[in-house]
């Protein structure tokens, strides 16, 4: 099984600005396992913002092996989906590792 956990810095500073961007992005993201068949759990969440340099989004998502996980960077949802992420994000951190 392979996690892939992605984290992002969003471009909004304010509170309003980053929960439209964090309800942007998780209505863009969080369709995905209805149409990435490869995708086995997807989670969303939004930092608390109680710690200051926190990032503000994550994404954790498991896929049976490294082949689902290519498949999913290209599939065209996911592609589509993106475009929502990178309108609202300034900064992307990931790791992908096996568990």
């Amino acid at each position: 099984m392979i996690r892939h956990v992605v984290m992002w810095k969003l471009k909004a500073q304010d509170a309003e600005g980053k929960s439209a961007a964090f309800t942007a992005m998780a209505e863009a993201l969080g369709a995905l396992p209805q149409t990435v068949t490869e995708i086995r759990h997807l989670t969303i969440g939004q930092d608390l913002d109680a710690i200051e340099g926190n990032w503000d989004v994550t994404l954790i998502a498991d896929y049976e092996t490294q082949a689902d996980l290519a498949a999913y960077q290209v599939h065209p949802d996911h592609v589509e989906a993106a475009k929502v992420v990178r309108a609202n994000t300034s900064e992307r951190a990931t790791v992908d590792f096996e568990i």
